[in-house]
Order: C-alpha cells, then structure tokens, then sequence
C-alpha cells in the first residue's frame, strides 16, 4: 500500500475545492485535491454563473480572474416582472457594484489550468475516497481503485465534495445538526444555443409560475420555469417548453426570448439546507457539502468562495504563528454569511414563485410585496446590496 503525506487533503475538485487548493499554495501549504470525476466531466458541467462583486474581487486578489476579466459579462442590474410589467433594480446605481455572469464550468476551468501551470496535484478519477481519524492529529484518506489502494496522512481534511459526497457523512451523527427545508416545486432548466436577448437576468412572476431569463455566455442561454417537483421532464417537448417560456415572459414592451436548439434541459428541486456545525476534529467542510440554498439568490458559488477564504486565512495563521483562533471560530465566521444568504434566497424564492395551495390572502399580500420592490428605492436597494454580495474582510 502506498503511503502520501500532505498537509492539507481536499476532497473535490469543483469551485471550492480548487479555489482553496490554489490559495493555499500561494501560501506555501501543500495540498493534494481527490476527484471522483474526470476533469472533463468537472470542466463540463454546467452549475451556477452569477459571481457577487465580492467573489470577483477574492478571484482578482488570487490572481485566477484574468480570462473572467477578458470575457465575464458585467450586469449592472437586474429586471422583476409581475403580469407582463418589467422594473430595473439598477445594482450600480443603488451600491456602486456590478455583477458578473461567468459559468461555473469556466471558473472550473480557469482553476485547474492555474493549479497544473503551479505543478499542482489535482487526482482526477480517483477511485473511492473514505475519510478516517478525522478527530485525530494525523487524519487518514483512503483511496480505492481497481487498480491500486492508496492511504495518505496529512494534519487537515477539506471537504468540498458537495451535498452527495462522502465528507460530510464522515462526521458522526450526535456531533452535527441538520436544518433543512424542501420547496413545494422546482426549476425545469434548459441551456438553449441562442446568443443573449437581453443585457440582464429577468425574474418574471406570472400566474403560471414563476420564469428566470439568464445567459452563460455571448452564444448560450439558461432559461428557467418552476414546475412540480415530481416533473417528468420527458413530457416537455421542445415546442412546449418555447411555448411557455414565451408565455411566461409575455410583456407589455413585447420583448421575446431568442429560441435555439436545447442543448439540455432537466428539472432540479429546490431546498435549503445547512449544516451546524462546519467542522468536527480536523475535518473543515466548504460549499454544498456543507449548505445548499435555493438558487433563485444566486448564492451557491458565491459562498463557497467566501467559505474557503476564511478558511484558508485560517490554515495560513495556523502553519505560520501556530495559530489556531481562526480555525477554531471558522464554522461561527461561516455561518454568519450562510444563514444570511439562506434568508435572501428564501426571501426572494417566496416573493417570486407562486406557492401551491396558498391562501388568496397570501396571493394578495405576495403580489404588493413585489410591487413595494419594483417601486420604492428604500426596497430595491436592499434587494441589489445583498445580491452584489455583502462585504467579506473589506473587500
């Protein structure tokens, strides 16, 4: 059995896991970073693609924003529609802040192809991980293959494998509490090869459902339309999905979506879910392994960039003065920023789908809620300072 020693092992290569393995080589911290996946398959799939100022600003600071920079796509606002009227929350104008539409796939990509150029030992197709000793000084990764069975020591775990990865499930029950909350519908979500027919993401309430106009680049377009959680999407040809898109989005300045062939299209449920706390022994989690929030916020990638900065300091102060404060307090420091996103994408998840079964008084009171927001400043700019992102160590 071979034997690989590490300081720090990270378990996925997605945003998170790639982002924290890059910050700690620029600390001089080794790392080794375990994937399940081929890199294609990591550089492929298609996930989030709106980055809060903030996240820009950590990927600027990192030094991996070069080709983000050259072709992101800045939006200086977004647009809420309720029955066929559509009103600008200009970001901007009310914060001084932009966003930037930039695949997640991209950011993947940009991520490996800095750690490779740095002789970065990213483990792609790994074979099977399993996390041992975790509440111990010398934690264990055990990884299996058909072909060999490898064990390596190191003084930290990372995990940063997501919400079905096996680091979270390492942690033994009594020491961590679930909170979490299932939605009564989900998102069919289709990327469609048609160039942007609109500068900005629109959000459209209408009586059939809610709609969400995006993009992913200058050639590709995400649209979604909530439906049931227990969808079958094979009952959604092409035709009816373009049908009701344009349904959905009807206006009253008679803007349209540009139709293209569907490249993909699938039904995600939505949910909330966090974990308390973030950490057991030496044993850190990051991103979805940790949180999942409603994507109606935009908040998934973004946090788990904010994640593996805090935790990042933490390693750099611990392997430098011996320091282990931010390491101990990297859970409270987190979930001040997760809770806080939980509540924004639970806020703007309920102002903008229509809830089964609701009560016409709540219908009523959802509808001038909305309204209040596509009409007073006070609102909007509430809305735009958490969609940018809120400071993180003043940035």
């Amino acid at each position: 059995m071979a034997k690989f020693d590490t300081q720090v092992a990270i378990v996925g290569a997605g945003p998170a896991g790639l982002m924290l393995s890059h910050l700690l080589h620029q600390a001089g911290i080794h790392s080794i970073v375990f994937e399940a996946k081929s890199r294609r398959h990591c550089e492929e799939r298609v996930r989030a693609g709106v980055l809060e100022h903030t996240s820009v600003e950590l990927l600027r600071l990192a030094g991996v924003a070069c080709r983000l920079d050259r072709e992101g796509m800045r939006h200086q606002g977004i647009e809420l529609g309720l029955n066929g009227v559509r009103n600008r929350i200009p970001f901007v104008e009310l914060t001084g802040k932009c966003v930037t539409v930039y695949g997640q796939q991209e950011l993947v990509k940009d991520l490996v192809a800095q750690r490779l150029a740095e002789n970065g030992d990213i483990r792609f197709e790994c074979g099977e991980v399993s996390l041992h000793s975790i509440d111990s000084a010398r934690p264990i990764v055990r990884v299996r293959s058909s072909a060999n069975s490898d064990e390596i020591h190191c003084e930290f775990i990372a995990g940063c494998d997501g919400f079905h990865g096996i680091s979270r499930l390492s942690i033994p029950e009594p020491a961590i509490t679930f909170y979490d909350r299932s939605y009564p519908f989900a998102w069919l979500g289709i990327l469609a090869e048609a160039p942007p027919s609109h500068d900005e993401l629109i959000y459209m309430n209408h009586e059939r459902g809610f709609a969400l106009y995006s993009m992913r680049s200058p050639k590709i377009t995400r649209l979604y339309l909530q439906c049931r959680s227990d969808e079958d999407i094979d009952e959604w040809s092409d035709d009816r999905i373009w049908s009701e898109l344009h349904t959905r989005f009807a206006s009253t300045d008679g803007w349209r979506p540009i139709e293209g062939k569907i490249l993909q299209k699938g039904v995600t449920g939505m949910r909330s879910f966090v974990t308390e706390p973030m950490q057991f022994g030496r044993l850190y989690l990051a991103g979805d392994a940790a949180h999942i929030v409603p994507p109606t916020g935009a908040k998934g990638m973004n946090l788990a960039l904010a994640d593996v900065h805090f935790l990042a300091a933490a390693f750099k102060d611990y392997y430098r003065s011996n320091s282990q404060d931010r390491l101990q307090a990297y859970s409270a420091t987190c979930l001040k920023r997760v809770w806080n996103s939980q509540r924004f994408s639970c806020w703007m998840t309920n102002l903008l789908h229509r809830i089964p079964d609701q009560s016409a008084f709540d219908s009523r009171r959802q509808t001038a809620e909305l309204e209040y927001v596509m009409s007073s400043r006070a609102a909007a700019t509430s809305l735009a300072e958490n969609y940018v992102g809120l400071p993180l160590d003043g940035l």
